[in-house]
C-alpha cells in the first residue's frame, strides 16, 4: 500500500480490473511433489502431479487468476480497525488515537464509494486528521486491496524460492519466497506465501510491496484467506503493522491495524422461497375461525405494531450484513438474560431476544424487545458479569417500558441503499430514559447471581473509561447509546465499588483484546463462541485491553458433509 505525498500523506491503492493470460516464463527450482499432493479436492480424484516448481508455480498463479476471477463476484464487507502507537518508557506501544472504516468491496469494475460510516468516500477522498504539522490520512481502501496479492501475477515479474512444507491449521502448506524482478512495474509484491497442496491455492501472503518509488512507500501486511466453499479460499482477516517507518517528512509512522471481511453470502442468507416453495392448503383443509375472536384488542395490535417495527428492523439488518443470524451465541446471552428475569421476579408479557451485531465498535442497544450488542463489544468484556451489566442496562429498557420510535413498521422506510444505514437506522434513547435505565440496572443486579461479581464489571467500566479519550472511534456508537465518554460512562455507580485498576497485576483482567471470544463464519455470518485453551500471562504487557492483535487462523478444509468448520482467530501474545 502505498502512500504519496502532496501537501498531506494518504494510503491508497489501485485495484484494476485486467487479468492478462499467464506467461510462459521459466522459474526452476528442484521440488518434489506427490500424486497424493495433487488429489483433487472433490471425489478424490487424482490429476496429473506437477513435475517441478516451476510447474507449481504455473498452478498457483493460474488459481490466483481464477481467485481474482470469483472476487468480481463478492461483494462483501469489510471493516479496517487502526489504532496509532506510540511507545511507553518502557518500551511498549500505547495508543494514541484510532480510525474505523466499514464498507462493501467491490471488485466488479474497480471499488466503489460504499461507505458505511458518516465519513468522506469509502476510498477516494482522505479522512480522519491526526494532530501534527503535516497531517497522515488513511484510506479504507488501502487496506482492502491487501486482499489481492497482485492483480497482474505472472512469473515473468517474480523470482519464486521453495522454502520449506509447513502446516497451517490442518492444512499442508507450500511456503514460498516472492521477490519482484529489477526490470518488473512499481507495486509488486515482496515476501512469503503459503499455498496449500492440494489445488495450490494461495491461502496467506506476508510481506509488502516494492520498489518503493522516491516519493513514496508501501505497508506491511498479513493476509489470510479461509476455504470457505470447496474450490474457494477467500479473503477473511487482514493484519498490518509499522512501528519505525519513516516517511518523506522525518516523521514515524507507529500504528496497528486489523481488517476483516464477511458476508460473502448474503444473496443466499436472504433470498426470498421460491413461487415453487409456496404451500396451498386444499379446501378441506380450512377451518372456519369466525368462532375465535380474531380482531387483536387494541392493546395486542399495539404490540403486534411493535414487533412488525422491530422484525423489519432487524430484518433489514441482516439483509445488509451488519446482524448475525439467530444462533448459538443468542442463546448463551439469552441465558444471562432469564437469569436476571428469574431473580428478579419479572415476568413479560412478550418473549426477549438477542442478537449480535457484527461491527468491532463497542455498542449495545434495544430494537423493541431485542437486545443487540456488538461483536466487538462480546470480544472485550472479560467475563460473564461484566456481560451481565451490559445486558442488564438494555433489559431495563424492556422492563420500563420504554418505547421505540415505531415508523419503521412501514416498510418502505426499509427502501434506503445499504450504505446509508447508520444515518436511516437510529436506536438511540433519550437521557432521562438512559439515567433510569441504569438505576434499574442496578437493582437487577443486586437481587441477580451476579451481585457478588460486579468489582470486575466496575473494572471494565474503569478500563472503558481510561481508554476512551485514545480510542473514540472504539467507543463511538453508529445505531445506539454511548457506553463511555471522556467524562462518563454506563452504570457508573459500579465505579466506585470497583477495585483499584492496577495495569501490572497479571491476575487482574479489566478487558480483553479485540478478537478473543467471537468467532465469525465469513461466508455465513453465523456467529460463534471461540473455544480457545486459556494461556497464562507471562507478563503485564500481555493484557492488552481493548488493543489490536496479529490474526493467526487455524486453517481447516471445507467440508461437503456438513462439518465445516470455523478458522479460530484468538490474538497470539507477541
Amino acid at each position: 500500500m502505498r502512500i504519496l505525498q502532496s501537501g498531506l500523506l494518504s494510503f491508497w491503492f489501485l485495484l484494476v480490473s485486467s487479468f492478462p493470460a499467464l506467461s510462459q516464463d521459466s522459474t526452476s527450482s528442484p521440488l518434489q511433489v506427490t500424486a497424493t499432493d495433487a488429489a483433487a479436492q472433490t471425489g478424490g480424484k487424482l490429476s496429473a502431479p506437477p513435475a517441478s516448481f516451476n510447474d507449481v508455480m504455473d498452478r498457483v498463479i493460474q488459481r490466483e487468476h481464477l481467485f481474482l476471477a470469483q472476487m468480481r463476484h463478492m461483494h462483501p464487507m469489510v471493516e479496517t480497525y487502526l489504532q496509532n502507537l506510540k511507545s511507553d518508557r518502557d518500551g511498549n506501544p500505547e495508543p494514541v488515537k484510532d480510525q474505523y472504516f466499514l464498507g462493501r468491496l467491490d471488485m466488479s469494475d474497480g471499488p466503489e464509494d460504499t461507505s458505511f460510516v458518516s465519513q468522506p468516500g469509502f476510498g477516494h477522498r482522505m479522512i480522519n486528521h491526526l494532530t501534527g504539522l503535516y497531517a497522515m490520512h488513511f484510506l479504507p481502501l488501502g487496506f482492502a486491496q491487501m486482499v489481492v496479492l497482485d492483480t497482474d501475477f505472472q512469473k515473468k515479474y517474480y523470482d519464486f524460492t521453495f522454502v520449506r512444507r509447513e502446516f497451517l491449521g490442518e492444512v499442508r502448506c507450500l511456503v514460498i519466497d516472492v521477490q519482484p524482478k529489477e526490470s518488473a512495474p512499481p507495486g509488486r509484491f515482496q515476501g512469503r506465501v503459503w499455498v496449500e497442496d492440494q489445488d495450490y491455492n494461495v491461502v496467506r501472503f506476508n510481506g509488502t510491496y516494492y520498489p518503493h518509488p522516491k516519493t513514496s512507500f508501501y505497508l506491511h501486511f498479513d493476509s489470510w484467506r479461509l476455504n470457505m466453499r470447496s474450490g474457494a479460499w477467500l479473503p477473511a482477516y487482514i493484519y498490518s503493522e509499522e512501528s519505525d517507518l519513516k516517511t518523506s517528512l522525518g516523521r514515524s509512522l507507529h500504528f496497528r491495524a486489523q481488517t476483516r471481511l464477511w458476508g460473502y453470502d448474503l444473496k443466499a442468507l436472504n433470498k426470498n422461497a421460491e413461487f415453487t416453495q409456496i404451500l396451498v392448503d386444499s379446501p378441506q383443509s380450512v377451518k372456519d375461525q369466525s368462532d375465535a375472536a380474531a380482531d387483536a384488542t387494541p392493546v395486542v395490535a399495539e404490540r403486534m405494531w411493535e414487533r412488525q417495527a422491530e422484525d423489519n428492523a432487524l430484518e433489514r439488518m441482516q439483509k445488509i450484513g451488519l446482524l448475525a443470524p439467530p444462533g448459538e451465541v443468542d442463546k448463551i446471552l439469552l441465558t444471562v438474560v432469564n437469569n436476571l428475569l428469574v431473580t428478579n421476579n419479572i415476568d413479560l408479557q412478550s418473549d426477549v431476544r438477542c442478537r449480535v451485531l457484527l461491527t468491532s465498535p463497542l455498542e449495545s442497544f434495544t430494537v423493541g424487545h431485542t437486545i443487540v450488542i456488538s461483536r466487538g463489544l462480546l470480544d472485550v468484556l472479560p467475563d460473564e458479569a461484566s456481560l451481565a451489566m451490559v445486558l442488564s442496562h438494555e433489559l431495563s429498557h424492556i422492563v420500563l417500558g420504554h418505547k421505540s420510535d415505531t415508523k419503521l413498521a412501514f416498510n418502505d422506510r426499509m427502501f434506503f441503499p445499504d450504505e446509508d444505514s447508520f444515518q436511516r437506522l437510529d436506536f438511540k434513547r433519550r437521557s432521562t430514559d438512559e439515567d433510569a435505565a441504569d438505576a434499574k440496572a442496578l437493582e437487577l443486579l443486586k437481587n441477580s447471581p451476579y451481585k457478588d461479581k460486579l468489582g470486575s464489571a466496575g473494572l471494565f467500566l474503569k478500563a472503558l473509561q481510561q481508554s476512551a479519550p485514545q480510542l473514540p472511534n472504539l467507543i463511538r456508537p453508529h445505531l445506539g447509546d454511548s457506553i463511555a465518554s471522556n467524562k462518563s460512562v454506563r452504570m457508573s455507580a459500579l465505579l466506585a465499588s470497583a477495585p483499584q485498576l492496577e495495569p501490572q497485576r497479571t491476575d487482574q483482567i479489566a478487558a480483553l483484546p479485540l478478537g478473543g471470544r467471537i468467532k465469525l463464519d465469513p461466508w455465513t455470518d453465523q456467529v460463534e463462541m471461540a473455544k480457545a485453551k486459556p494461556v497464562a500471562l507471562a507478563s503485564a504487557k500481555e493484557k492488552m485491553p481493548f488493543a489490536i492483535t496479529p490474526f493467526f487462523p487455524y486453517l481447516t478444509r471445507f467440508s461437503t458433509s456438513g462439518d465445516s468448520r470455523v478458522a479460530l482467530t484468538a490474538p497470539v501474545p507477541k
